[in-house]
């Protein structure tokens, strides 16, 4: 049996379901039906924020397009699939703490078979810091294949693909994997694919004075006063070291509680996913709260908080406006083809907030409101994410070219009017995002 024939065996069953399951709590069901701690009950990845796991199986429950409208481009960012922790400080942080209560005889029997996981863990990890696993190779040759079976009128014949990834290894193997399903689907596809830092300045935009400013003495003080009664782990202590309140000198309670917790979590994106011991150290309201402190952190550094001047989505200008540029571009052509393009999820999320999608460019100056306004990180950002605008028309002389947004496979509203709900008049869209671009100072971030 091929590691393909495992893998599919191994996954196909519980993880089809649940995936099903949290995609139907998210796009379904109306907020109120779905507190974010009953989803984390039945669906723990979600707690970890951008370590949260793309689902194997997608609803086909899109909307057909309105009458003689066909699809024809196709206009893509995804974010790298699963991939294993960045480097080795979220490990080590608890593991040192842990190696020194060892050294003082301080480890309960849970507390030493803790231990051992988490070195078998680390061990695992060793030299794969920030690589692609296996995981995240198929997350996006199942997008890709989904793309094709949705839309093939863009795929047909020797249509062209251009594909553009970042400089990291991650996003290039990503970008590898959708190409390779397309090229097996339709050899006759004209697929180019090209990496290379030229494209950074939009790809992988990280705005320093924006960046270094996200963090003003305004939101710290509400950041600090939001988490601070959701902070530590006084069970967790007690499970894993003998005298508490001794190591306390050694392990700092609100760190050990959180590395520890993610963790647990890192592992779904890899081929441990199935060790679920670490995970099952926490209890449900312990990973909810850990989420709270997460979501409200990235608020602060890609959404629109009033609490920094609301302009951290706009480190995205550059990325919006090659979007727009590209799609004007390839709507003048007589021909379908896609730009698929694959990068981080510390784009694609304020690049979600920037335009608008399913209202995540949310402002406000209280952290206290974004569970409720649906303001939730975990749905945007999983690994594998991507956000797709589908274009239609009915031939290359059709002016009234209209488009649907799909974040992460799912149709996606938008901040303006439309007639054909959930499509929309790119002409009005293109106009829409214009004039917010222009408004915006670049000599006052």
């Amino acid at each position: 049996m091929s590691m393909k024939q495992k893998y599919d065996i191994i996954f196909m069953g519980m993880g089809r379901v649940m995936s099903l399951l949290l995609f139907y709590l998210l796009t379904c069901l109306p907020l109120s039906a779905q507190p974010v701690v009953d989803i984390i009950r039945q669906y723990p990845a979600y707690a970890s924020c951008n370590y949260n796991i793309y689902p194997d199986s997608i609803p086909d429950n899109l909307t057909p397009a309105p009458a003689g409208k066909r699809p024809f481009y196709i206009s893509h960012y995804g974010r790298h699939g699963s991939r294993y922790i960045s480097n080795r400080q979220g490990y080590d942080i608890p593991y040192k703490m842990m190696a020194q209560a060892e050294s003082v005889d301080e480890l309960t029997p849970t507390g030493k078979k803790v231990l051992e996981e988490m070195r078998l863990v680390m061990a695992d990890t060793e030299d794969r810091w920030g690589e692609l696993s296996y995981l995240g190779g198929d997350q996006h040759r199942q997008i890709a294949r989904r793309m094709l079976q949705r839309f093939p009128e863009v795929f047909q014949g020797d249509a062209h693909i251009s594909a553009l990834s970042t400089v990291v290894p991650r996003c290039m193997v990503s970008m590898g994997y959708a190409m390779f399903e397309m090229a097996q689907t339709n050899p006759q596809l004209q697929i180019k694919m090209e990496s290379s830092k030229r494209y950074q300045h939009y790809m992988n935009y990280q705005d320093p004075v924006l960046r270094k400013n996200y963090m003003t003495p305004e939101a710290k003080k509400a950041y600090d006063t939001y988490v601070a009664p959701l902070t530590g782990n006084s069970r967790l202590m007690e499970l894993i070291f003998k005298n508490p309140d001794i190591v306390k000198e050694i392990v700092n309670e609100t760190e050990f509680n959180y590395y520890l917790m993610k963790m647990g979590l890192f592992l779904l994106n890899t081929h441990l996913r199935s060790n679920t011991y670490l995970r099952s150290l926490f209890q449900t309201d312990e990973l909810y709260r850990m989420w709270q402190i997460d979501n409200a952190l990235w608020y602060i550094q890609h959404g629109a908080c009033k609490l920094n001047g609301g302009r951290q989505p706009y480190t995205q200008r550059y990325l919006l406006r090659q979007i727009i540029a590209d799609a004007d571009s390839c709507i003048n052509l007589d021909r379908p083809g896609a730009q698929l393009r694959f990068g981080h999820e510390t784009v694609l999320l304020p690049l979600v907030c920037l335009i608008g999608i399913n209202g995540y460019d949310f402002e406000t100056d209280n952290l206290n409101e974004l569970e409720e306004r649906g303001w939730w990180c975990s749905s945007v950002f999983p690994m594998g994410s991507n956000l797709q605008f589908i274009f239609y028309r009915n031939n290359p002389k059709d002016n009234d070219v209209l488009f649907k947004v799909l974040l992460n496979e799912q149709e996606a509203t938008l901040p303006i009017q439309t007639d054909c709900a959930p499509y929309y008049h790119w002409s009005d869209f293109r106009r829409y995002c214009l004039e917010k671009l222009d408004k915006y100072d670049e000599n006052n971030r």
